[in-house]
């Protein structure tokens, strides 16, 4: 490849006031403005270091101490840089170029003439969020004659970029029309060029825009490199800023990102996209507030606002409030076809609708959806035992059609990201560990009442379509591993699903985690995704809860959970037999759910879901060293991946 033997220098463009952006930019200088704790200045460091880098050059203007110290603090309250290669020597690559007044985008490469004259160099904005194939410039570049090379796509609102059919800049402008021969593109902020290109820059304050166009009348080549279809985003003002904020919290298939070291965030509750970036107090908020579409920004201790419980499409600093437009975020909306929410992994479709004054979650399935009809029965027969799960309210079995009480958007998965107190977290898994205690004795009991659940037994053909879901999406879907002996594996799996049916059933959720348990805004609990319970061993769901891949608990707090759950079902099952199936039941557990994020990863396109693998990795590790000597081809299996 063309770029093994020529590292390059990097130029990033960081001396801006922020204009737009005001008055955010009179606290936080642009390229430190937060991306679910990270600095967008971080992001775009990341990003070239896949590069051959031999330098990086940034110039500095407005706030430039900010940056300075940002550059040399290394600590656990700012994530490493991932540099390739690691951070070690990383302020040794690094030049900075102050200005003492802002030169310009043409000024401020004239003014690193001396660093940017020893070869190539790319330079990337500051501000810009991307995906765009860096190498792939390069590489376009390094194999023309051009002196610039232009990443530039098609987005129809920064179209000002003329082109001819054969990719070369022929105009820069707004108001340009496309030429018959050409197209109107948008420059991305990324671009490639020769030191030759410094020649056509004066000193002092300039335009990098009209140094392009004094090139290409001297009969310079400056071409373009296409990127249209990739992910880009400026931040360049306050919807923009907050589009991408929450467009990358989407990607990672989060809806609330709450930083460790935010206080007083016990009693929120979130609607939609929720963001509390480092160092809030949020705690004199009115009393439970909703917080729907938000982000507040770093350092930020707001005040008592009482007659003020809901907090929607707004961003929240120092001393301001800022307004945001919702269609420009998230495109328009009609509130009676609902917004869409939910990350998880199904397929269904669930939409947030206004009725009255209050809201309802409709839920639509596709025709061939087997679970539609059942979860609908299952539904009314948990209510009627108190199960606590959303009401249904409208049903069109022909539609396949449903509209249920809204139980919000705070799972149990996204409660747990404010830091709270042990004790806080012990109480909550008790009020959980109470609902599984009621689902697996009174409503078990009485499961004759709901036949089609009755009739769903998790027996051996189903444990063992679970450990084959496993093998084949994440042992050889994800790890991309064969089994040394499979009829040995078979057997350890045969015997594993022949334990597990043995053991008593009970009614169980079967997904049974912290993104299927919603905290309502009174504390109360509400379960969803309840559609799979089937018969099967209780200990399958106890397993679920207390070694659930999302969220770690401390050792010490799951045995005290075991132990409560015990003493209340003491005398349907024996607690040492009861341990034992729990240990199986785990194994059981771990393997389905990386099957899952396999499946839902590879399969389903929903990648965020490889980012729980490695603790489900653990757990499963943890599972399988106990019981080696039962299952040893099994153990041997896990132990390697």
């Amino acid at each position: 490849m063309i770029l093994m033997n020529k590292p390059i220098n990097i130029f990033i463009p960081a001396a801006g006031f922020g204009e737009r952006l005001r008055p955010i930019t009179f606290h936080i200088p642009k390229p430190l403005l937060p991306v679910l704790g990270r600095p967008v200045l971080q992001y775009v460091l990341e990003r070239v270091s896949s590069l051959p880098i031999h330098k990086i050059a940034i110039n500095l203007h407005h706030k430039k101490e900010m940056i300075e110290g940002w550059l040399k603090e290394f600590n656990p309250t700012h994530p490493p840089l991932k540099l390739r290669g690691g951070e070690e020597g990383l302020l040794n690559k690094i030049t900075l170029f102050p200005e003492e007044t802002i030169l310009g985008t043409g000024g401020a490469l004239k003014n690193a003439e001396a660093f940017l004259n020893e070869g190539t160099f790319l330079v990337h904005n500051s501000d810009i969020l991307s995906d765009v194939d860096l190498q792939g410039l390069l590489e376009h570049h390094l194999s023309s004659k051009n002196i610039v090379t232009l990443a530039v796509h098609d987005y129809p609102e920064f179209n000002h970029v003329l082109v001819d059919n054969k990719g070369f800049l022929r105009d820069v402008g707004t108001g340009l029309k496309p030429a018959q021969n050409g197209q109107l593109l948008a420059f991305t902020g990324i671009a490639v060029y020769e030191p030759a290109f410094l020649q056509f820059l004066p000193d002092g304050v300039s335009s990098v825009v009209s140094a392009w166009l004094k090139a290409v009348n001297s009969g310079q080549r400056i071409g373009t490199f296409n990127v249209t279809g990739c992910y880009w985003s400026d931040i360049g003002t306050p919807d923009a800023y907050a589009r991408a904020v929450f467009n990358i919290l989407k990607t990672d298939g989060e809806t609330v990102y709450i930083h460790p070291s935010v206080k007083g965030c016990e009693n929120i509750a979130t609607h939609g996209f929720v963001v509390i970036e480092e160092g809030c107090d949020v705690g004199a908020l009115s009393a439970n507030p909703l917080l729907r579409n938000c982000i507040i920004l770093p350092n930020t201790a707001i005040e008592m606002r009482s007659a003020m419980p809901l907090y929607e499409n707004c961003m929240i600093g120092a001393d301001f409030n800022i307004d945001l437009d919702r269609s420009a975020i998230f495109g328009r909306y009609d509130e009676t076809e609902g917004e869409l929410i939910g990350t998880g992994g199904s397929d269904r479709k669930y939409y947030r609708i206004k009725r009255g004054r209050k809201t309802a979650v409709l839920m639509e399935c596709s025709g061939t959806d087997p679970d539609f009809r059942r979860q609908i029965e299952y539904a009314r027969f948990f209510l009627n035992h108190s199960i606590p799960v959303p009401e249904p309210i409208e049903v069109d079995p022909d539609e396949k059609r449903a509209l249920f009480e809204d139980a919000g958007d705070m799972t149990l998965y996204n409660w747990l990201k404010c830091p709270r107190e042990e004790s806080e977290i012990e109480d909550i898994y008790r009020k959980i560990v109470d609902v599984l205690i009621l689902l697996h004795t009174d409503a078990t009991d009485h499961v004759a009442g709901c036949l089609p659940l009755k009739t769903r037994i998790f027996d051996y053909d189903y444990f063992r379509w679970e450990t084959d879901y496993f093998i084949e999406r994440f042992v050889q879907g994800v790890r991309h591993m064969i089994p040394d002996n499979i009829s040995k594996l078979e057997a350890d799996l045969n015997s594993l699903a022949f334990k597990a049916d043995s053991f008593p059933k009970t009614i169980i959720h079967r997904d049974f985690q912290s993104h299927n348990i919603m905290v309502t805004a009174d504390g109360s609990l509400q379960l969803i995704d309840y559609q799979g319970a089937r018969m099967g061993p209780s200990a399958y769901d106890l397993a679920s809860i207390l070694w659930d891949p999302y969220y770690r608990l401390e050792d010490g707090l799951r045995e005290r959970l075991v132990d409560y759950y015990i003493s209340k079902i003491e005398d349907k099952f024996d607690a040492d037999y009861f341990r034992e199936t729990l240990v199986v039941c785990s194994l059981q557990r771990h393997m389905q759910a990386l099957g899952a994020y396999g499946f839902l990863s590879y399969v389903k396109g929903k990648r965020y879901f490889l980012k729980y693998v490695p603790e489900g990795l653990r757990l499963l590790k943890e599972d399988i060293a106990l019981l080696k000597d039962e299952y040893p081809e099994l153990y041997k299996l896990i132990m390697k991946l």
